[in-house]
């Protein structure tokens, strides 16, 4: 089918958009370049969903992604609107990518060039891990290559369909996926040096999982990284407001402040939303761009796909977001700082459902660029992120608790000589509980399903929902959680969409 007939068939269909994520947004544009009519439904009052923006005293910050990576992604669908990424937004490639330390003083850059982060490795550690970094590199990359276009950019596929598309009779490329080793055990086979495999252990996390647990085919993040990581001016909020603009300005009605009560059906197809107002939007089609488990309450029960149980979900956190007096602390615009035990850190959260005692953290200093002292000001705006169980639905997470893990944090910083100074009135912490409330239906989780075991990923929605007329987008479905990946999914859903509506 070509465009023209495309259009042809979309021509006064109605499609609505639960959602301004960047899923929900990436939806909606690739829709009404289509030809359909689009209504997207958002009840917050800005878009963004995980792109959000928090206030920190009088500023605000990041209170989520901090960076772009994946940016052909944006690029291959914005080219049908006639312009690119770097037409929205200002976009400056990090050429360090984060600085990471240990409790022992040591610590290490990683950076955008792969010769001069061997460099680091082999100053850091020896030439043997720094040998074993570009293998890393190497293979990371093959593995990106392989799934790039059958599984990532595709429409999800079952373990057979997957092979298929690789190819049955090349084994080998099969089993270079190492979907039945995780990745902390894979590590160990480049690095001996156990920081170093705690570092890149860390891939598993940009997913909600635990190196330990999750399969080894997550270290194609190493590429992801390699091929290019962008800083966005004025935050990653903007470029949800560009995005938004993009869609409204290709005709998508775009209302903010409405809160979606319910799925509405005729027969079995779904057919339109019911609003908190008691409005009713009559459509052809919905695009639900939420957590998926949070349709078992927006449709009947017979219907909805059944919630992902809690210990199956994917890590949640506790965040704060604060403006900070300046330190000299030398921090890059990604910090992380590690525990002493990452199994029993990891062990605290998924096993016992405890915030952890000796907690991981992560910092983006949002006013520094690649490892700089930041702007002239006397006061700069740090985000902090700390892995938390994803038990947001079932637990109050206490003020008792959460000041005991900020203390934890703060006493773990102080180790490797930042002394960090938090003021309640410019500080806004969030947990598990507000996340639930947030994004309701995960508990808190801010990665969907977690990528435990070989099967996990094929046992992530498609873009087609339980029942017609029902389309899935988010980091909940496939192919999985990040903002370039809820972007796919946003096109996967209005490519499959489009295809339905065109078969009959």
């Amino acid at each position: 089918m070509n465009d023209r007939e495309e259009r042809v068939i979309a021509k006064g269909k109605k499609i609505v958009v639960v959602g301004a994520g960047v899923g929900g947004l990436t939806a909606a544009i690739c829709l009404v370049l289509r030809g359909f009519r689009v209504t997207l439904v958002e009840k917050e009052n800005a878009p963004g969903g995980k792109m959000r923006r928090v206030a920190a005293g009088d500023t605000y910050l990041d209170g989520g992604p901090t960076v772009m990576t994946m940016k052909w992604v944006f690029d291959e669908y914005l080219a049908g609107a006639g312009c690119s990424l770097d037409d929205l937004v200002t976009l400056r490639p990090a050429k360090v990518l984060a600085r990471h330390w240990w409790r022992d003083g040591s610590d290490l850059d990683l950076f955008a060039d792969i010769d001069r982060t061997a460099e680091a490795i082999a100053e850091f550690s020896d030439e043997e891990n720094a040998d074993g970094y570009r293998r890393f590199c190497a293979d990371s990359a093959t593995v990106f290559r392989l799934l790039q276009r059958s599984y990532i950019d595709a429409q999800r596929p079952g373990p057979i369909e997957l092979s298929r598309r690789i190819g049955f009779l090349r084994p080998d490329l099969l089993f270079s996926l190492r979907p039945f080793s995780t990745l902390w055990s894979a590590l160990g086979n480049y690095f001996s040096d156990r920081r170093l495999r705690q570092l890149y252990g860390r891939y598993a996390t940009y997913c909600g999982s635990s190196p330990f647990r999750a399969p080894a085919t997550l270290m194609l993040v190493a590429h992801v990284e390699q091929d290019g990581v962008w800083l966005v001016d004025g935050g990653m909020f903007a470029l949800s407001k560009a995005l938004a603009e993009k869609a409204m300005s290709l005709g998508v009605d775009v209302r903010f402040g409405e809160m979606v009560d319910g799925v509405r059906f005729s027969g079995n197809r779904a057919d339109g939303i019911r609003l908190a107002s008691g409005e009713i939007l009559s459509v052809d089609c919905v695009v639900f761009n939420g957590d998926v488990s949070a349709l078992s309450t927006l449709m009947p029960k017979t219907g909805s796909p059944k919630p992902i149980e809690p210990g199956n979900r994917s890590l949640s956190a506790v965040t704060l977001c604060a403006k900070i007096r300046k330190t000299p602390f030398p921090l890059a615009h990604h910090s992380v700082f590690f525990s002493d035990d990452y199994k029993d850190e990891f062990d605290h959260i998924l096993n016992r459902r405890r915030l952890p005692e000796d907690p991981t953290i992560y910092l983006c200093a949002q006013d520094r660029k690649d490892g700089g002292d930041g702007a002239g000001n006397d006061s700069e705006r740090l985000f902090a992120l700390i892995n938390a169980p994803a038990d947001g639905d079932r637990v109050k997470f206490s003020d008792a608790a959460v000041r005991g893990l900020q203390a934890r944090m703060v006493t773990r910083l102080a180790e490797n000589g930042f002394e960090l100074e938090l003021e309640p009135s410019n500080l806004t912490v969030t947990t598990p509980t507000d996340f639930e409330r947030l994004f309701p239906g995960s508990g808190g989780a801010l990665y969907g399903r977690a990528s435990h075991g070989w099967l996990a990923s094929f046992q992530r929605q498609g873009a087609r929902g339980p029942v017609p007329g029902l389309y899935l987008a988010g980091g909940s479905v496939h192919p999985g959680p990040g903002v370039p990946m809820a972007a796919l999914s946003g096109k996967l859903a209005a490519a499959c969409l489009a295809r339905d509506l065109g078969s009959t």
